[in-house]
């Protein structure tokens, strides 16, 4: 850990140094616009977060469960899993798009894929065609949210760049309030089968807005850089980060560290390709953090509310299914609420900090949630109902400090760029492969043992809290490049990285591979 204290004490002398005070997102107009795109990418999350709200509320809703014959146990778990089951044919191949055609044509690509698979949904006429409409939602999922949260935190202002992708995870919520309100309003058409193919005709939204815009977003300078087309990488960083002056400092620095970063990569063979994840202790150490985050991300207990509210309401003694769906709203906008205002403090609050705060917090109320459930079973009082209701949202609260905004840019800020889509992509997959076990398991073990099943979700929580004390790693204040420090040692980072970064701004350090000038750059480091 010798080299995580060089960094962090050094990283505050390294980009921040070249920022330009006076520059904020509210009175630049570059920024401004870079912000913009930015929130394109953005609401790939919000697709996927109304889908899971989406398909809770139509639990509730009646024309929706006289349609499908009232999907239950087995089946249900299918309609809810097999959003990620298309997931997971897709993995194989969203690395290789990401980092072949680059950023913004996978996301076109899975945007597209979305789109075709929403129409698809809405014009359901069987539960056969519902099911497979959601395959392939998941399919073009995939190929999207590989790519888009690369290019958020690839191309983002550094100012703004870990609050940026923060947000992206947390505006997952944003699609769970639309789709949660979508459903409570036209839970009122008792009617019409529009009272479910509405919400599916609206999900396709942002795909809509993707495949129209997608183009107009910069790509990533360091997926350029990697393909030999320096000149547009530097052009899109002067052109966003100093108002076009490609001899800023700041631009400089970031160009010169993105290129050493690469080079370095892919000259050294260590960070190429899937192997690279296990044969040295920097990147062993990266995948061990990442597919604890990723499970710990949905097997929280938040499974069971975020698809199985409705059963969840119902062992408690609350059947209305407005009561149901009123609920749901209210706890996508309390969800929201607090997920934006984490991503904001990720710059301020230490990573570690976030992590133990929320394990601690989840673990707590979780336990209190099920000692009330249980003791509702026993006496049926409504009072008791109320408290489970109240200890629901302090739960999610907990849970938003930390693992709604910080697993994705937590996850791709540790990760090099070589490996960074194929990293991303092992996130993504352990993400589907744990929610396709807990879409399964859960409603048949609600099903069969009710409130006895919230034990295990205690005893992982306590566990969880445990494995973040140890192995979580403090990545505050770090560029992208930076952050290696903290896995592959000092020797990475200062004389590859830095030296050259250095060299061009200062003109007085020679490239890292001269001894001359890596004995200059530590001579700097220590003064």
């Amino acid at each position: 850990m010798g080299a995580g204290a060089v960094a962090t004490t050094t990283s505050e002398s390294a980009y921040k140094q070249f920022l330009d005070p006076n520059r904020k997102w509210y009175n630049n107009r570059r920024l401004i616009s870079l912000n913009g795109w930015i929130f394109l990418l953005l609401i790939t999350s919000s697709t996927n977060g109304y889908d899971g709200s989406m398909m809770n509320a139509l639990q509730s809703d009646g024309q929706w469960n006289a349609y499908f014959n009232t999907p239950h146990g087995s089946q249900l778990g299918l309609l809810n899993a097999i959003q990620n089951i298309g997931s997971l044919a897709a993995y194989p191949m969203a690395p290789y798009l990401s980092d072949g055609l680059g950023r913004r044509a996978t996301i076109f690509i899975g945007a597209f894929i979305m789109l075709i698979a929403t129409a698809l949904q809405t014009a359901a006429q069987s539960v056969g065609m519902f099911i497979g409409a959601r395959f392939l939602i998941g399919f073009g999922l995939t190929f999207a949210a590989n790519a888009a949260p690369m290019l958020v935190t690839e191309v983002a202002y550094p100012a703004y760049r870990a609050p940026l992708t923060s947000m992206y995870n947390s505006l997952w919520y944003s699609g769970a309030i639309i789709a949660a309100w979508t459903t409570f309003g036209t839970e009122y058409m008792h009617h019409s089968t529009w009272s479910w193919r509405l919400p599916s005709l609206f999900q396709g939204l942002p795909s809509i807005a993707q495949v129209l815009l997608i183009y107009f977003v910069p790509e990533s300078p360091r997926w350029l850089i990697s393909k030999g087309r320096e000149a547009e990488a530097l052009k899109i960083l002067a052109y966003y980060h100093a108002d076009g002056n490609a001899e800023d400092p700041l631009v400089q620095y970031e160009y010169e560290e993105i290129r050493a970063a690469i080079d370095f990569d892919r000259n050294s063979g260590a960070n190429v390709g899937w192997k690279a994840f296990v044969t040295s202790p920097g990147n062993r150490k990266r995948l061990r953090i990442i597919l604890a985050l990723a499970w710990f991300s949905q097997w929280s207990g938040n499974g069971l509310v975020s698809y199985y509210l409705k059963k969840v309401l119902v062992n408690i003694g609350i059947t209305n299914n407005t009561d149901q769906l009123l609920i749901n709203g209210i706890l996508q906008i309390w969800n929201l609420f607090w997920a934006i205002g984490a991503s904001l403090m990720v710059e301020r609050v230490a990573r570690r900090v976030l992590f133990l705060t929320s394990c601690a917090g989840m673990l707590v109320a979780f336990c209190i949630q099920t000692a009330c459930t249980a003791q509702y079973f026993k006496s049926q009082g409504d009072g008791l109902a109320h408290t489970v209701i109240a200890f629901i949202f302090i739960f999610y609260a907990f849970y938003d400090l930390a693992f709604t905004p910080l697993i994705v840019s937590y996850t791709v800020e540790i990760l090099p760029y070589q490996l960074r889509a194929k990293g991303f992509t092992i996130f993504n997959f352990t993400i589907s492969c744990s929610l396709i076990f807990n879409q399964y398991v859960n409603p048949i073990a609600l099903e069969h043992i009710e409130w006895k099943y919230y034990i295990v979700y205690c005893c992982w929580l306590a566990f969880e809290f445990v494995y973040c004390y140890l192995f979580v790693v403090e990545t505050k204040g770090l560029s992208l490049e930076e952050s290696a420090a903290l896995f592959d040692g000092e020797e990475v980072v200062q004389q590859q990285i830095a030296a050259r970064a250095l060299h061009a701004i200062h003109g007085d350090v020679r490239s890292p591979s001269d001894e001359k000038g890596s004995a200059e750059f530590h001579e700097k480091v220590e003064v």
